[in-house]
């Protein structure tokens, strides 16, 4: 009897520590994440939190905010309908275009170069060492009457109109996000095993079928990456449009510099605002599950 019972104290005395030691890990690991758990509560959810709050009320005689519980700011987004719009349509096109122009150059650049690599990812880079608002001024003039469309007029193109229109956003975009798009892609492509690509010929697969089962999906990640910073950042967007859109292209960010700043209606930008960011959280959901069933569906009909 006295060992049957002992027995089991010895067990429990010898899962003990180890029992403390997890409970101590635990600790630890939540006092790490209190900095930035704290941040992301002051930082993000409160002020949404506030806007949220905003959204419900009503502009006060003198503008700004007055206290109220009524949903007709959001009843009235259709006044907005132009520029969620301009928006909806060319944010994803903008992305779509910096993809189709990034993959090429990040593959070129990842399998391709093999000398002065540094060098030409360097190139990407050097845009960035001036200001994007100095950038974007900057096109104001290859798109004007002096610039492409007179050496268009030079070759018998006529009446040709770039300036403060929707093609003039998007050169913008290209322009101002192409990087953010190459170096994600970049970076999954410069990982890719090489020997697979070979496996791939030796196989009997042709460059298209190389690509599309091994190149293509090994790339996914850099491409989602790309993909997601490039249009979030777009969904935002107030400069290029402003500048390069002549206030005739409007986006949401240009609706809520006006609602908060000019007009001085903070609970219809409230309104705008998060009906902005519950959109996004949907395309970016729909956008990811989509990859996700892709991704189901190659790997189960892979090489």
């Amino acid at each position: 009897m006295h060992i049957a019972v002992s027995a089991p104290l010895q067990a429990a005395s010898a899962a003990g520590p180890g029992v403390a030691g997890q409970s101590l890990g635990r600790r630890v690991t939540w006092l790490l994440l209190l900095p930035s758990t704290l941040w992301f509560l002051l930082l993000l959810l409160l002020p949404l939190l506030i806007i949220l709050v905003f959204s419900l009320g009503e502009r006060s005689a003198v503008g700004g905010y007055s206290a109220a519980l009524t949903l007709d700011n959001y009843l009235n987004l259709g006044a907005r309908a132009k520029a969620f719009s301009n928006t909806l349509v060319l944010a994803p096109v903008g992305t779509l275009i910096c993809l189709l122009a990034a993959y090429p150059l990040a593959y070129f650049l990842a399998v391709k170069v093999k000398r002065n690599k540094s060098l030409l990812l360097t190139l990407v880079i050097v845009p960035f060492w001036t200001s994007f608002l100095i950038r974007t001024y900057a096109w104001i003039f290859i798109l004007s009457g002096k610039g492409i469309p007179a050496l268009l007029a030079s070759v018998g193109l006529d009446d040709v109109r770039l300036i403060n229109t929707p093609t003039a956003v998007l050169i913008g975009i290209v322009y101002g996000y192409l990087p953010l798009m190459v170096f994600p892609i970049y970076v999954s492509l410069e990982k890719l095993d090489k020997r697979l690509l070979e496996a791939s010929g030796d196989l009997g697969a042709g460059a298209f079928e190389t690509f599309r089962r091994i190149t293509l999906p090994l790339s996914a990640p850099g491409v989602i990456t790309g993909v997601m910073l490039v249009f979030i950042l777009l969904m935002g967007e107030f400069l290029i449009p402003a500048i390069l859109g002549g206030g005739k292209v409007f986006f949401v960010g240009n609706a809520l510099v006006d609602l908060f700043l000019q007009s001085r209606n903070w609970p219809f930008g409230s309104a705008v605002a998060m009906t902005l960011v519950a959109m996004m959280l949907a395309i970016i959901a729909l956008y990811l599950k989509l990859v996700e069933r892709l991704g189901g569906k190659q790997s189960d009909g892979g090489l």
